[in-house]
């Protein structure tokens, strides 16, 4: 393959100031997919890890998901009144269903990883801070939805108080008070699992581009060695 200047311009990604130039002297346009794709099939592998285990986002800030809104503030209130046992079992029967979902991800973004064609991997270098999240938002976030909203409902299900926030849920949104894709617990708690997986991958990668050499491979020496 005849080799081609694959610039880069400036790699930021991620709050880290990150700098990198790519450029034909040190290898192909090919070398620098590659690179790419072994960096987000790690990251991915890494999140689903990290994620999919206890307190995984129970127990991480970063992912750890609220009631919304509307609902989090009319929480404080039902504390306040004697029902923060039931209130703290609904916050975590949410996140423990968003634990469970994570296993079920792995698969599907090795392959969303190895379908990459070299035109995703050169938006991917070039696109700046979310563009591993919008990469793999545009690949998998509808196949993952479907896939993790029946392991989300058996385990919201296991608590008696998820019924009754879909019914003030529901009323809320008709108010204008919570978005609609957030009146139905299994779908916002769904949408939100999703939202910290990627975060979480493009917080891997951007470990991996800081230190390439820690990863032991060539390749992500080759490609985002400074």
């Amino acid at each position: 393959m005849r080799r081609r200047e694959f610039t880069a311009g400036l790699l930021s990604m991620g709050g880290g100031g990150l700098a990198t130039t790519v450029r034909a002297a040190d290898f192909s346009e090919t070398d620098a997919a590659s690179g790419v794709r072994v960096a987000l099939e790690r990251g991915a592998a890494a999140a689903v890890s990290l994620l999919g285990k206890r307190d995984g986002f129970l127990g991480n800030p970063k992912v750890r998901i609220p009631l919304p809104g509307f609902l989090n503030d009319a929480a404080k209130l039902l504390k306040a009144t004697g029902q923060q046992k039931r209130i703290d079992a609904l916050v975590t029967a949410m996140n423990r269903a968003a634990e469970a979902a994570m296993p079920e991800a792995k698969a599907l973004l090795v392959s969303a990883v190895k379908s990459m064609s070299v035109d995703d991997a050169r938006k991917i270098v070039t696109g700046g801070d979310n563009s591993v999240t919008q990469f793999f938002a545009a690949k998998t976030r509808e196949p993952l939805s479907a896939t993790f909203l029946p392991v989300v409902t058996k385990e919201t299900e296991k608590v008696s108080l998820a019924s009754k926030y879909n019914a003030v849920a529901g009323k809320a949104a008709g108010l204008g008070l919570l978005k609609k894709e957030d009146a139905n617990i299994e779908q916002y708690v769904t949408g939100k699992a999703l939202d910290g997986l990627y975060l979480m991958i493009g917080e891997e990668e951007r470990k991996i581009r800081k230190d390439p050499v820690a990863t032991g491979s060539a390749i992500l020496k080759k490609v985002f060695g400074r």
